[in-house]
């Protein structure tokens, strides 16, 4: 046996890039085999799952060696030089393709994805360890989260239809321009606005949208009517995490977890990034206030991202709640922003205990900044949209976050939550917790 605990004998490092990635790989590929070598999770007996997870641990032990010691010039290899802007998508598959074992390739990707979460194999934990390791560096995490704020392809696409029609269909989010406003509506309705891979992939192109509108002077984010029996006809912001969608195995780390917390969430609260096209003698990004409108209640997700909205109005009869602990997962950047906005109390209370805030209360008022009752909501969005679209606005919320919340506290927070979040969503308490809530809801 090895000292890694199977039979293999981890590589030692500190030969230099070339030769350490050599060693690993074909680390790496030994410890793979002895997992193809057996059965498939769901028809595994336990002396074999121990044997798997035993070369797992191996792997990712070797994993973590080498990004340690070489993140830096793999990073530099994968973006030509910091020359390339990658998403994390791209980043993954040509570090797959260039180290071997590194990270899971999109054919294992995709056949894990088909599974539902307790026959999963783990392997976007490996990707955990890989951003974790990117941003932690303060060169290539700085790099990577400024590509992460670039507008995406798709809306850059439909950039030139929304500035003529002043409107885009995204299927679950419509986005409008009304005056100086822009207003993203999500219409998940399926799911209560539950989040989704999809539905943040949505988000972001719809931000992207008012924030590359110069007509734009103010974002809206806001929840659509439901059909649900019990809401219909009723406007609700968001359920949180589509736990539907977790239980199947078609919840990621790489399009959710971290693209929802590095992409839309990040650019309502930093604005886009843009390259420096050098007729500026200060380049800037594209930064707008953002309004976040709550008529029936913003649950986890959902009120993890009021955290970053400039005004938050909510109708006096609407609750927050975070009841990602009990669902066994960290609710996203609730852990670094609510302590700041409510106080350490509330937040542990909120965060460890699923404490229900009602709007309208005082401990409410630390999270939405007014509460009116459901059939004046519209003339509250439209007073605070006004008063947002002052011009000194932009300068000063940009300002008030770079203190507020240095982007180095928000990458370092983030290299944590890259491999925390990957362990809660492979952990057994977690599982239990998802097929009793399905289970339940059957019934």
């Amino acid at each position: 046996m090895g000292n890694d605990g199977y039979a293999g004998t981890a590589p030692a490092l500190g030969r230099g890039y070339d030769a350490d990635a050599a060693d690993t790989v074909a680390f790496l590929a030994r410890a793979a085999e002895t997992v193809r070598a057996l059965p498939a999770k769901a028809a595994r007996d336990t002396a074999q799952q121990a044997a798997v997870e035993r070369a797992h641990t191996a792997a990712r032990r070797a994993r973590g060696r080498f990004l340690d010691l070489h993140a830096e010039t793999l990073y530099a290899e994968l973006t030509d030089g910091r020359a390339a802007f990658l998403r994390l998508g791209d980043l993954a598959q040509q570090a797959s393709e260039l180290l071997p074992g590194l990270v899971p390739t999109k054919e294992e990707l995709e056949e894990e994805r088909v599974r539902p979460q307790r026959d999963k194999e783990g392997r976007e934990i490996d990707q955990g360890i890989l951003f974790s390791r990117l941003l932690r560096s303060a060169g290539t995490g700085r790099h990577l989260v400024e590509a992460m704020r670039r507008p995406t392809p798709e809306a850059l696409a439909a950039l030139p239809g929304f500035r003529a029609t002043g409107g885009a269909d995204l299927g679950i989010v419509t986005v409008r321009r009304d005056g100086a406003v822009g207003e993203v509506t999500v219409h998940n309705t399926r799911f209560l606005n539950a989040e989704d891979d999809l539905l943040v992939a949505a988000l972001e192109v719809a931000v992207d949208l008012v924030l590359l509108d110069d007509d734009i002077r103010v974002g809206v984010m806001r929840g659509g009517e439901m059909t649900h029996p019990r809401y219909a006809g009723r406007r609700v912001f968001s359920a949180g995490i589509n736990l539907t969608r977790l239980h199947q195995g078609e919840i990621s780390l790489l399009d959710f977890f971290l693209a929802r917390e590095l992409g839309y969430i990040n650019k309502i609260y930093r604005g886009l990034s843009r390259p420096d096209d050098g007729e500026s003698w200060l380049p800037e990004p594209v930064e707008k206030p953002w309004i976040g409108a709550v008529d029936t209640f913003a649950i986890g997700g959902g009120a993890q991202i009021l955290l970053v909205f400039d005004r938050v109005i909510a109708a006096d009869d609407a609750y927050f709640t975070l009841p990602a602990l009990r669902e066994g997962i960290i609710p996203g950047l609730a852990n670094l922003r609510m302590p700041r906005a409510a106080g350490a109390r509330t937040a542990r209370r909120s965060i460890f205990a699923d404490r229900r805030v009602d709007a309208a209360t005082p401990e409410g008022r630390l999270l939405c900044d007014e509460t009116v009752p459901a059939a004046r909501l519209d003339d509250a969005i439209a007073a605070a949209a006004a008063e947002l679209a002052n011009p000194a606005v932009v300068g000063n919320r940009r300002i008030l976050h770079a203190h507020e919340e240095p982007e180095d506290t928000f990458r370092g927070y983030l290299a944590s939550y890259a491999v925390e979040q990957c362990k809660r969503l492979y952990s057994s308490d977690l599982v239990d917790n998802l097929e009793r809530t399905w289970i339940a809801r059957n019934r």
